[in-house]
C-alpha cells in the first residue's frame, strides 16, 4: 500500500496499492473497444442511476475456461485491468499464442501455470474439483461443467474446499456460505493477486468521477415528492417508516431469492449477513 502525504484536502487520507510491479498492454489482440453506456438500457432510458462520465476503457479478452490442457503457459507479465479489481496475468503457450488469465496472489513473470486433469497443487495451475485435495484455497470455480469460472473473481477472494462426498465437493465461497458444486467443475489454485485492494481510500470525489461514478443525493435531502424519505424541517431522519428506495419499495432486509428456486438444495448453509451498525 501507498499512503499519499496530506499535501491537499483530496490528497489527505489517500491510498492506494503500489502498481510498479506491472506492465502495459502489449498484446492489441487481445482488446477490444468497450462502449460506454451510463446506466442507459437498450431504450436510451436511465435504468442505473449515478453512473456515466470516467476515463475511456478498453475491454481485455479474459481466458475463464483454460481448455488447453496439459499444455503450460509461460507467464510474460502481469498487468492492471481497468474492468476488475484483481491483476491479469498475461500467459503465452508453447505455439506461442497468448491469452489473458486471472493472476493468483504469488505469481510472478517467467513462471509456467497448466490447466491438468490431476497433478502437483501448484498456485496458478488449473485442475477438476475432484482432484483437489481437501483444505486447498481455490477462485475462478465454474458452476457447471465446460461453463467457465464464474465464482471468487475478484481481488484477493478464494473458495476453500472442504469436502468430497458423491459427485459433488463442498465448497466455502468468499460469502462464507457452504455449497455444492459437482466435482467435474474445474477450479485454479490460490487465491487472487491485489489482496490489499480492500484497503484503498480513493480520496476525493473527482477520483470516484474518473471511474464513471456520478453524484448521488441523499433521500432525507429531498423533497417528499421526490422520496419517502424527504420533507420536514431541517436535519430529519426517515421517522418511524422503514428505510425505503426512490420507488417506496423497502429498501433493506427484503429477501429477494426465490423460495422455489431449484440450486436451493445445493446451498448447505447460507451466507451469514453482516451486522448494519
Amino acid at each position: 500500500m501507498k499512503i499519499i502525504k496530506p499535501t491537499s484536502p483530496g490528497r489527505r487520507g489517500m491510498t492506494f496499492v503500489e502498481r510498479k510491479h506491472l506492465s502495459k498492454p502489449s498484446t492489441k489482440s487481445l482488446l477490444r473497444p468497450k462502449k460506454q453506456k451510463a446506466g442507459r438500457s437498450s431504450s436510451g432510458k436511465i435504468s442505473v442511476r449515478h453512473r456515466g462520465g470516467g476515463a475511456k476503457k478498453k475491454y481485455r479478452i479474459i481466458d475463464f475456461k483454460r481448455k488447453n490442457i496439459d499444455a503450460p503457459a509461460k507467464v510474460l507479465a502481469l498487468e492492471y485491468d481497468p474492468n476488475r479489481t484483481a491483476w491479469l496475468a498475461l500467459v503465452e503457450y508453447e505455439d506461442k499464442t497468448r491469452a489473458y488469465f486471472l493472476a493468483p496472489h504469488g505469481l510472478k513473470p517467467e513462471d509456467t501455470v497448466t490447466t491438468i486433469e490431476s497433478g502437483e497443487v501448484q498456485i496458478g495451475n488449473r485442475m477438476k474439483l475432484q482432484n483437489i485435495p481437501v483444505g486447498t484455497m481455490v477462485y475462478n470455480i465454474e458452476m457447471k461443467p465446460g461453463q467457465g469460472g464464474k465464482l471468487a473473481r475478484t481481488a484477493g477472494s478464494s473458495a476453500q474446499v472442504l469436502a468430497h462426498e458423491g459427485k459433488y465437493a463442498h465448497l466455502k465461497l468468499p460469502s462464507r456460505e457452504v455449497r455444492k458444486i459437482l466435482q467435474e467443475c474445474w477450479a485454479s489454485i490460490g487465491q487472487l493477486s491485489n489482496p490489499q485492494h480492500r484497503f484503498e481510500n480513493i480520496g476525493k470525489a473527482g477520483r470516484a468521477r474518473w471511474m464513471g461514478r456520478r453524484p448521488k443525493v441523499r433521500g432525507s435531502a429531498m423533497n417528499p415528492v421526490d422520496h419517502p424519505h424527504g420533507g420536514g424541517e431541517g436535519r430529519t431522519g426517515i421517522g418511524m417508516t422503514h428505510p425505503k428506495t426512490k420507488w417506496g419499495k423497502i429498501a433493506y432486509g427484503v429477501k429477494t431469492r426465490k423460495k422455489k428456486k431449484p440450486s436451493n438444495r445445493l446451498i448447505l448453509q447460507r451466507r451469514k449477513n453482516k451486522k448494519r451498525k
